[in-house]
């Protein structure tokens, strides 16, 4: 039975939150204050620590600083649980070392994953070490990364996840921990206007990096990312993704040059859809479909309507009327939701 350490001040949630946790069968010790919850730790060694962050004699900040200076106890899990949501506040614990964060209130459901995720965590370090194996990102620092498909077979150590068409990979405002690698499917990255209607800001293909690229721990999502069809993930934390770029510093120009073109093909898309017509502005969005879904251009392509007239900025109707009209002039042909490119070098030549 894995031991957690629960440090919280208020009565009434301390022992609402220790009844929940024993009920998941997790053997649980309770401090009303920082101080003596900093004893505790040390006399205890729990398995993970839950701690507030304002509270009387030491506050959490405090708790976690002492924690980090003692051999000891600076394996030990770490997650915030508070009511302060500002951002300095998370940035100030997550800078300090904290390994995850939750606010007030909060649903079980979601504090039960994140010790889980934690205590699976150091498992799998456990493991290794007992083997004599080192972890990914050690043995990255060993093995030279000379180029990107050296870096796309590296992250394929990390862990893998699986998205159905539609499924959400992560939420706008959602603290940021993690790149992803694409090694299968279409994942689009999306945000709501003031009007509350969808804007795609990019689409990622396989072989393709995604995420919050700042390595700010506290750092949030400013975008939702969804897969367009059945998605397999590789997925790195910001602090992994950092070593083996560090440890492989002449692959971070390059890596740096791709973001940059992304970037550059999203202003470019935005103008676009600011000033190009309507024929021109659904031709080139089809063809940025079809070439970041597919390598092939005259391939069928699976993609809805609302996504393709979200990212060329007009209604659906509109879009629907546009396809209709180049399926007429045999530039493209129709099925459901595939599209197949009939003449390429046609569409590209609307203006």
């Amino acid at each position: 039975m894995k031991k957690v350490l629960f440090i919280e001040d208020d009565t009434v949630v301390r022992e609402n939150t220790a009844e929940l946790l024993e009920l998941a069968d997790y053997e649980v010790i309770t401090a009303a204050n920082g101080k003596s919850g900093l004893a505790i730790a040390r006399e205890e060694m729990p398995d993970i620590i839950i701690c507030d962050i304002m509270m009387p004699e030491m506050d959490g900040y405090g708790v976690l600083e002492n924690l980090a200076s003692n051999p000891e106890t600076q394996h030990i899990p770490f997650i915030f649980l508070s009511a302060k949501t500002e951002h300095k506040d998370i940035r100030r614990g997550m800078d300090l070392g904290a390994d995850d964060y939750l606010t007030k209130p909060f649903e079980e459901e979601e504090l039960i994953s994140a010790i889980e995720s934690r205590l699976a965590k150091m498992a799998i370090l456990k493991k290794l070490q007992e083997k004599g194996k080192a972890p990914a990102a050690a043995e990255s620092s060993k093995h030279k990364i000379n180029s990107l498909q050296d870096l796309r077979e590296e992250v394929k150590k990390y862990e893998e996840q699986s998205f159905k068409a539609g499924e959400t990979i992560y939420e706008e405002g959602k603290q940021s921990n993690h790149f992803f690698f694409v090694d299968k499917g279409v994942v689009k990255s999306h945000r709501m206007d003031e009007y509350g209607k969808e804007l795609i800001t990019s689409i990622y293909k396989e072989g393709d990096f995604f995420g919050n690229t700042s390595f700010n721990k506290s750092n949030a999502y400013t975008e939702y990312a969804t897969a367009m069809e059945e998605t397999r993930l590789f997925v790195v934390s910001k602090e992994e993704f950092r070593n083996i770029l560090m440890n492989n510093s002449n692959i971070t120009l390059e890596l740096i040059d791709v973001m940059g073109d992304n970037i550059t093909g999203i202003k470019e898309q935005l103008l676009e859809m600011a000033y190009g017509s309507v024929r021109k502005k659904a031709a080139k969005t089809i063809l940025l479909f079809s070439q970041k879904i597919r390598r092939h251009p005259t391939k069928s392509i699976r993609i809805s309507r609302s996504d393709l007239a979200s990212v060329a900025g007009m209604a659906s109707e509109t879009l629907i009327r546009t396809l209709s009209d180049f399926k007429k002039e045999g530039l493209l042909e129709i099925e459901g939701r595939n599209i197949k490119l009939l003449d390429v070098e046609a569409l590209k030549r609307i203006s």
